[in-house]
């Protein structure tokens, strides 16, 4: 059965108010061939996102309807893989809020981060070095990428060809995993001049759906602009992200604004500093 993800408008409600209506969603969800699975409350945005298998859209809004009224503004239906892949198998209280990682069982605001990384010249590098030497540069970025992201608590969604997209729940921990990365990758090129591996990073930070009927859909294409507009070795991030790190003891230089191919206005951008 397809998965839906629907958002709500929920200003001045409280947990214990979407608590009660997930109650009346599972009281009335098997008269439509629905089940409404968990739940995302995002208090400081005054946003729902819950996530159902359901026949079809108009099933999944009927359960709202007739469960208690609250009617979402948008129900999408998403890919499985990308729902576990940028928010996780989370797990669920009582009341079907999902978690956040860790002992507090935290309700899970659904604010992820996205990063992507791209390898510096790698196509030159091919054509350089042969397929072989570019290879040993392509798992030596693996090797760093991923032992930062398994530090980090990030999750890898999909390796690029030449870098890697990855997600996670805190901005704090996305910022600290870019800065080991290209400290890691440092000290590879210092010790091995002959080869050295340098990156661009470009993260950002967002809602799970935007626009355009897509999960994840401007923070993804944020991040990998902002990866794109970096100079090798530096990292890159949105002001979302920059302004959910404040007084965590991260540091950023402000970079300016720049014009990124696909949005309509320039955007504040930070590098950070990698110390």
């Amino acid at each position: 059965m397809p998965l839906y993800m629907d958002i709500h408008e929920v200003d001045g409600a409280s947990a214990e108010d979407l608590a009660r209506a997930h109650a009346a969603d599972e009281k009335v969800q098997a008269e439509y061939g629905v089940q409404y699975h968990k739940y995302w409350f995002n208090r400081e945005k005054g946003k729902v996102f819950c996530i159902c298998s359901a026949p079809d859209k108009e099933s999944a809004a009927l359960v709202h309807k007739n469960a208690h009224g609250l009617m979402a503004e948008k129900i999408i239906e998403v890919d499985p893989d990308m729902v576990d892949g940028f928010l996780g198998g989370s797990e669920v209280n009582a009341a079907g809020a999902a978690l956040l990682d860790g002992p507090g069982g935290e309700r899970d605001p659904g604010i992820r981060t996205v990063m992507f990384t791209d390898i510096v010249g790698s196509t030159e590098m091919t054509q350089s070095l042969g397929d072989d030497a570019a290879m040993l540069v392509v798992n030596t970025h693996d090797k760093i990428v991923r032992e930062a992201l398994a530090a980090w608590r990030g999750r890898e969604i999909k390796h690029t060809g030449d870098g890697v997209m990855a997600c996670f729940v805190s901005a704090v921990a996305a910022v600290r995993c870019a800065t080991q990365i290209q400290q890691a990758l440092n000290a590879h090129s210092a010790a091995n001049p002959e080869m050295p591996v340098r990156v661009r990073i470009g993260l950002a930070a967002g809602e799970p759906v935007e626009q355009n009927q897509d999960l994840f859909g401007s923070t993804v294409q944020l991040a990998a602009r902002l990866c794109s507009a970096a100079e090798p070795s530096q990292s890159l991030a949105s002001n979302v992200l920059a302004e959910l790190c404040i007084g965590k003891g991260v540091q950023f230089r402000d970079a300016g604004e720049y014009s990124l191919k696909g949005f309509s206005l320039p955007v504040r951008v930070h590098a950070i500093q990698v110390g």
